[in-house]
């Protein structure tokens, strides 16, 4: 009641056509944003639908950083054989090392540094690249106790997957960048060279990030 007093009801109601201003006004920027190529957090087109790697999908790695990928670019798709894609993902390396960085007086590990560290490139279908050799690293850092070996040994597992998954959303925003976009349809529009150092002289070819 002492509400209703204070504001009416026709001073809590937005008129009608003030409303449908504010909706059609919504609604037009939506459509200006969607032509501009406004994409949501999370949505992030390849330049390129058929993808084959070499990441085996029967690793926990593999199969989520698939995963990933597909769900960030919905059009795009994993193949079985390279001959049959448009683009290479090609892992040369993936280590995991932990190294002791705190001692106690009894000689006991207090503290280790985890790293995890992928190197890759991506190639185009002819075999060139699009991103050179690229390497990707994750450190953490975690408290250790020699008298609960078994249950720190399962921490530093479990941080180890979150270091992956750190990992993956790296390399998701490195191959969907605008520098690898570029790069990518550069070349797609580039004659077939026989060399590396022959591509190196085509002008104007834009520069992936390192």
């Amino acid at each position: 009641m002492y509400l209703a007093r204070l504001f009416p009801s026709s001073s809590l109601s937005v008129p009608a056509p003030r409303f449908w201003g504010l909706a059609g006004l919504v609604m037009l920027l939506s459509v200006v944003l969607t032509a501009c190529g406004f994409h949501l957090k999370g949505i992030a087109p390849l330049p390129f639908n058929a993808i084959y790697t070499n990441i085996t999908d029967n690793s926990a790695f593999g199969a989520t950083l698939r995963r990933t990928l597909l769900a960030s670019s919905p059009q795009s798709h994993f193949v079985e054989r390279p001959q049959e894609a448009e683009a290479i993902l090609q892992q040369l390396s993936l280590n995991r090392s932990q190294r002791e960085i705190s001692i106690n007086a009894k000689g006991q590990v207090e503290e280790y540094e985890l790293q995890l560290t992928f190197v890759f490139e991506l190639l185009d279908a002819k075999g060139r690249a699009v991103l050179p050799p690229t390497t990707l690293n994750v450190i953490r850092e975690v408290p250790y106790d020699a008298e609960a070996v078994q249950a720190k040994d399962s921490e530093i597992e479990m941080i180890f997957r979150d270091m992956e998954q750190s990992l993956i959303n790296r390399i998701v925003r490195r191959l969907s960048s605008p520098d690898v976009t570029s790069a990518y349809h550069f070349l797609s529009n580039q004659p077939e060279v026989s060399s590396m150092e022959e591509l190196e002289l085509l002008p104007n070819r834009p520069q992936a990030p390192l």
